[in-house]
C-alpha cells in the first residue's frame, strides 16, 4: 500500500489515522514545488491533482474521508462502523457538515494567516476575514454545542469524523480563528493532541514542514 502526501489538512487527517491504526503503508511525499501534483504519473492516479492519493495493489482511492474509511475497513477499526448503519449515517453526517460549511469558515483563516505567509503570496487579506467571521461563529456555535458533555462529535467514541473535523482548526491559535470562547471545541482539540498519532502524524521522511491549501 502506498498513500500520497504533502503536509496539508487532508493529508494530515489520513496520515494521523494510518499512523493511530499502526498501518503499514509506503508514504510518498509529493514535492509541490516541483509540480508533483501535475506530473501526469500522478494524475493517473488522481485527475484532480490533488492529494492524499491511496494506492493498494490495482486499487486506486483518492478522498480523504473515503480513504479513512477504507483504512479502517482494512484494519477492522470501529472508528469507521462497517457493520452499523446507524452509526454511519452519524459519522457521515459530520463528515458532510465538514466539507460543506466548517472547512471553508476555518480554511480561510488558515490560509489568510498560514499559508500566505510560508509561501509568500501576499499579507493577509483583512476583507476576507472580516467576511467569513459570522459564518464562522454561526458553525463553531453549531459545533461546540455539540460537543458539549462530550469528548467526541459521533458514536461516543473516536470515529473519523474527529479527524475529519479536527485537521481542519487544530492549529487555530497560529491562524488566528476567534475560538477560545468555544471552550467544547478548545477541549476536544487539546484533547485529540495527547494522541500520539494525531499529535505528530508525519512521516519521519519529510522534508518540507510547509502547510498548504490544497486538499482532497
Amino acid at each position: 500500500m502506498k498513500i500520497y502526501w504533502f503536509k496539508a489538512q487532508a493529508p494530515r487527517r489520513v496520515l494521523a489515522l494510518a499512523k493511530h491504526l499502526g498501518v503499514n503503508a509506503e508514504f510518498i511525499e509529493l514535492d509541490l514545488m516541483a509540480g508533483a501534483l501535475k506530473a501526469p504519473s500522478y494524475l493517473a492516479f488522481n485527475p484532480n491533482g490533488k492529494a492524499p492519493t491511496l494506492v493498494d495493489g490495482d486499487f486506486v482511492l483518492w478522498e480523504s474521508s473515503a480513504i479513512m474509511t477504507y483504512l479502517c475497513i482494512k484494519t477492522g477499526s470501529d472508528m469507521w462502523p462497517a457493520n452499523r448503519p446507524d452509526e454511519q449515517v452519524q459519522i457521515i453526517r459530520w463528515l458532510s457538515w465538514n466539507d460543506c460549511h466548517w472547512s471553508r469558515a476555518v480554511g480561510t483563516f488558515y490560509f489568510e494567516n498560514l499559508v500566505k505567509v510560508v509561501f509568500h503570496i501576499g499579507e493577509p487579506d483583512p476583507a476576507e476575514l472580516e467576511a467569513i467571521v459570522p459564518e464562522f461563529h454561526h458553525l463553531a456555535t453549531i459545533l461546540d454545542k455539540r460537543l458539549e458533555g462530550r469528548d467526541f462529535v459521533a458514536c461516543g467514541r473516536l470515529t473519523i469524523a474527529d479527524f475529519q473535523l479536527a485537521s481542519m482548526a487544530c492549529d487555530w491559535r497560529e491562524a488566528k480563528m476567534p475560538m477560545s470562547k468555544y471552550t467544547n471545541i478548545v477541549r476536544w482539540l487539546d484533547g485529540l493532541m495527547t494522541m500520539p498519532g494525531w499529535a505528530n502524524p508525519w512521516p519521519a521522511t519529510e522534508t518540507q514542514p510547509r502547510p498548504a491549501m490544497a486538499h482532497a
